[in-house]
């Protein structure tokens, strides 16, 4: 098995970093798996989607450099776990740099390899090494870290303005622990929570709905709202974890059941999904 890739361009070291940086504040730990096209970071040890979870994949096109080799011909793929923090940790330190390689070593112990590169001010090149402690997976193990697989949502829309979001869930969060997310096909959107005291509603209009979402069924009512009640701390931990400035901000609900919110930018694509409460 094999493994090196680098980043350079202070655009795509910044993705990079942002990535990373989201993942940590997402996940603990979590499974990266090397494929022949792309870099998948998803969570560690199979739960389905019981649980709050991400799923981010960050495609070849990222970097300047991309090589692996799999197990084998057939099982083209690495699966490494490994903690998310001190591959977030590794990837702030190139801020500013010129460089950023990653690398599956050997240093008496499976690792991956940061090796980042800065300028100094005289002009000489500086590197710093961070040699991150992982497991590589058998592949028996890789049936517990498969990609989400789901039929088509009952609604999908897009997202508000995240500030805008973002604080009607801190807000809302300030009061109870769970939230009514709802949606048609109609570009409606609302998010509401009720307590014994006080009920709070927020209404959105226009968003727009995906082309996909054009493939309905004949009968469907347009206007009808489907729903998921979620965990309201949950939801605010990602509106606040995620970094990486999306270009596209997707939120799917299966009738209540499941909250996925997707988020594309550039050769990123990350989905976090939550379950129904």
């Amino acid at each position: 098995m094999k493994f090196r890739a680098k980043i350079t361009g202070k655009g795509r070291l910044e993705l990079f970093i942002h990535v990373s940086g989201t993942v940590a504040r997402l996940a603990k730990v979590c499974v990266l798996r090397v494929r022949p096209d792309s870099l998948c970071f998803g969570p560690a040890g199979f739960r389905g989607l019981r649980e709050a979870g991400l799923w981010c994949e960050v495609r070849r096109g990222a970097f300047q450099q991309f090589h692996m080799e799999g197990v084998s011909e057939e099982l083209d793929e690495i699966h490494l776990e490994l903690t998310a923090e001190h591959l977030s940790r590794a990837a702030r330190s190139a801020a500013g740099a010129s460089s950023l390689k990653l690398q599956l070593t050997h240093r008496r112990r499976p690792c991956l390899t940061v090796a980042v590169a800065l300028a100094s001010p005289l002009g000489r090149a500086r590197s710093v090494v961070h040699d991150l402690p992982v497991q590589v997976l058998p592949r028996r193990a890789w049936r517990d870290c498969p990609p989400p697989s789901l039929r088509a949502a009952d609604a999908s829309i897009h997202l508000p303005r995240w500030r805008t979001l973002r604080s009607i869930v801190e807000r809302m969060a300030n009061v109870g622990d769970h939230v009514l997310v709802e949606a048609n096909l109609r570009g409606r959107m609302t998010l509401s929570m009720e307590t014994e005291v006080v009920s709070i509603k927020s209404h959105f209009k226009n968003l727009g709905n995906p082309p996909e979402s054009a493939g309905v069924p004949p009968h469907r009512d347009l206007e009808s709202m489907v729903q998921v009640r979620v965990d309201n701390r949950k939801l605010l931990q990602f509106l606040e974890g995620q970094q990486i400035n999306p270009t596209m901000a997707l939120c799917s609900i299966w009738d209540n059941s499941l909250l996925q919110l997707v988020l594309v930018q550039e050769d990123v694509s990350l989905q976090y999904f939550m379950p129904a409460l």
